[in-house]
């Protein structure tokens, strides 16, 4: 059972930035050795799936961690509010379109978890069609497991109240931040508690693949963890590059 109060949002003792960071490039490097493999092989996809309240470092995380991949072999897909399109299907339909095909791996900076999370923190679905998506994520993901050899990786990206706070008031205190403001990241940080049960809720109730929380108070530890943890996830598999079969005479 997880509860977030049970995981820190700082590093713990021993970790140093400018180590870290060091670290950190050295398993960036790593990963792109991976996705190249990956790639090549063209016998499995990833998905990697980021979730987390506004100022975790989605966008930043993204940069820092697949620096160093191919853009050929990689792609990453935000989801925002649904199109009048996309109401008019079913709430998985903007999101099969988008998953990775085999070789290649895709971001996802917010996810299918917004149709179980921002629609039940505002009521605007009932807890019957809560139930019924869950259910309905814990099959997707089971298909991609399953029919496409789809590696998931699921991060939440867990900032504290006061630290998110910082960082939304840096949005409006510094010029070069301030196009990343929203008025509307002030309004969604009054229903912090709603947010913490409904995480908590996903984080229970869909572990069909089971999820990491990642520590973002700090940029430098928050891209480290992830780092370690996708290239953990990937070191899990073998891969063999494809050769030409020689012919004899």
């Amino acid at each position: 059972m997880i509860k977030l109060d049970d995981y820190a949002s700082l590093p713990p003792e021993g970790f140093t930035k400018n180590k870290t960071k060091k670290e950190t490039d050295m398993l960036a490097r790593q990963i792109a050795d991976k996705q190249h493999l990956i790639y090549a092989e063209n016998e499995k996809a990833v998905l990697i799936v980021l979730q987390g309240m506004d100022a975790s470092g989605k966008d930043g995380t993204t940069r820092k961690v697949f620096r160093y991949c191919s853009p050929i072999g990689i792609s990453a897909h935000p989801f925002k509010k649904p199109t009048e399109l996309e109401f008019e299907h079913d709430f998985l339909w903007r999101v099969h379109k988008l998953v990775p095909e085999k070789g290649k791996i895709t971001i996802f900076n917010r996810s299918h978890y917004e149709d179980v999370l921002i629609q039940r923190v505002y009521n605007w679905i009932d807890e019957d069609t809560v139930d019924k998506r869950i259910d309905a994520i814990n099959n997707f993901e089971r298909l991609l497991i399953h029919d496409n050899n789809t590696v998931i990786i699921k991060l939440y990206m867990h900032i504290s109240k006061e630290r998110q706070q910082q960082k939304l008031q840096e949005r409006i205190d510094l010029p070069r931040k301030n196009w990343k403001h929203n008025d509307n990241d002030w309004k969604e940080r009054k229903q912090w508690d709603k947010y913490m049960f409904c995480y908590e809720e996903v984080f229970n109730r869909c572990n069909v693949v089971p999820w990491t929380i990642i520590p973002c108070d700090k940029r430098w530890y928050r891209d480290y963890v992830v780092a370690s943890t996708v290239l953990a996830k990937l070191n899990e598999y073998e891969y063999k590059l494809p050769t030409i079969e020689k012919k004899e005479g």
